[in-house]
C-alpha cells in the first residue's frame, strides 16, 4: 500500500504550487506560503525542474522564502534527489530566510514511495545552518537511490521526518549518531524488508535509551512490520518519560504490542498516543481507553484493520510500503 498525500502545510504555512507560467504580480508574498516546485515529466510541454526553479527565484523574492517543498523533479525513479538538492544548495546565498525544506512530496499517482530515488540529504543541513525543519519522502532499495543520512552536526534543526516504505538501517544509525541538540520532533517511517527496510531494534537502541536529543518531545516510530516489537521496547524505554507525544501508527500493531504498552512504564503523562491504522481487538481498544483517557491522554485508535484474507499475524500490513 502507499497511502501518502501531498503536503498541505509546512512550517505552519499553507503549501502553494508555484505556477511557472503565472504573472509574478499575482503570486503570494514570498514569506506567506510554503512554495512547492514540481514538474510533470510526462508532459512534453513542461520545462525541466531546473528551469522552473530558476523562474521561481526570479518571480518571488528568494530572500523572503521561508519554506520550500520539492515535488516531482522528473522521472524520480530514474534520477535521484541530488538533482533538485544540488540546485537548492547552489541558491543558498539567495534563500537566506529558508527555515523548512521537504524533499519528495509525491503521491502514488506520481511515484510509489519506494520508487522515489533519494540521495544524501544532509548536504541541505550543511548549506542551511538556520534550517529548523527537514522532511524527506522515499528511498529505493539498493545503493542507487537509497536515502543516505551520514552523521551531521546542526545546532538549529528542531524537526526531522523520514518517510519511507523501507528505511535503511544505515540512514537511521546516521540520524542517531548526529549532533542535533535542538531536535524536538523525530519521525521515522521504518517500512518493510521487502522494500529495503533493514532497521531493527538494535539500531534504535541509542534513541530508546534517552541518551540522544535532549529536547525531544515527539517521537514517531511508524509504519513498521515490527511494530509490536517496537511497542514492547518502547514500554520500558527511558526516552518515553520526557515525551509529550508518541506515535506508533501505520504499522502492524496488534493486541500483543498494545498489551506490552499497558504493562510497561506509565504513559499517563503523554498528551497524545497515536496508534491509528492498527490490528487491535475491540477489547484491547477499550482497555487502552480506560487506562489512558481518564488522565487526559488523547488516543487515536482510528482505522482498525483486518489481516489480508482474514488471515493471521503474517497477513497484517503497513499503511505505506511500495
Amino acid at each position: 500500500m502507499s497511502g501518502v498525500d501531498n503536503l498541505r502545510e509546512l512550517h505552519g504555512l499553507p503549501v502553494v504550487d508555484f505556477e511557472h507560467g503565472a504573472d509574478g504580480s499575482t503570486l503570494p508574498a514570498a514569506d506567506a506560503v510554503a512554495w512547492r516546485v514540481r514538474v510533470n515529466p510526462y508532459d512534453d510541454d513542461d520545462p525541466t525542474w531546473e528551469k522552473v526553479f530558476e523562474r521561481f527565484l526570479e518571480s518571488v523574492d528568494p530572500a523572503g522564502v521561508r519554506a520550500l517543498v520539492v515535488g516531482q523533479w522528473g522521472e524520480s525513479y530514474e534520477e535521484d534527489s541530488s538533482y533538485p538538492i544540488g540546485l537548492i544548495v547552489a541558491a543558498a546565498d539567495r534563500l537566506t530566510s529558508l527555515k523548512a525544506i521537504f524533499i519528495g512530496d509525491m503521491t502514488y499517482e506520481e511515484s510509489e514511495i519506494s520508487w522515489i530515488q533519494q540521495s544524501d540529504v544532509t548536504v541541505l543541513l550543511t548549506a542551511f545552518p538556520h534550517l529548523v525543519e527537514l522532511g524527506v519522502r522515499g528511498s529505493c532499495e539498493g545503493e542507487e537511490g537509497e536515502l543516505r543520512f551520514p552523521p551531521v552536526a546542526h545546532a538549529g534543526l528542531r524537526s526531522l521526518t523520514l518517510e519511507s516504505g523501507g528505511l535503511p538501517a544505515e540512514a537511521v544509525r546516521g540520524v542517531l549518531d548526529s549532533d542535533l541538540p535542538a531536535l524536538e520532533r523525530l519521525e521515522l517511517w521504518l517500512g518493510v524488508s521487502g522494500y529495503g527496510g533493514t532497521t531493527g531494534l538494535p539500531d534504535l537502541a541509542p534513541l530508546l535509551s534517552g541518551t540522544r536529543f535532549p529536547r525531544l518531545e515527539h517521537l514517531g516510530l511508524r509504519n513498521s512490520e515490527i511494530q509490536n516489537e517496537i511497542a514492547a521496547a518502547v514500554a520500558s524505554a527511558p526516552v518515553v518519560a520526557r515525551l509529550r507525544t508518541l506515535d506508533l501508527s501505520n504499522g502492524v500493531l496488534g493486541d500483543e504490542g498494545a498489551a506490552a504498552l499497558l504493562e510497561g512504564q506509565p504513559l499517563t503523562h503523554l498528551d497524545v498516543l497515536d496508534l491509528h491504522h492498527h490490528f487491535l481487538s475491540e477489547e484491547m481498544e477499550a482497555r487502552l481507553t480506560a487506562s489512558l483517557a481518564p488522565h487526559g491522554v488523547r488516543l487515536d485508535l482510528s482505522e482498525r484493520n483486518k489481516p489480508w484474507g482474514d488471515g493471521g499475524r503474517a497477513n497484517r500490513y503497513t499503511a505505506v510500503a511500495e
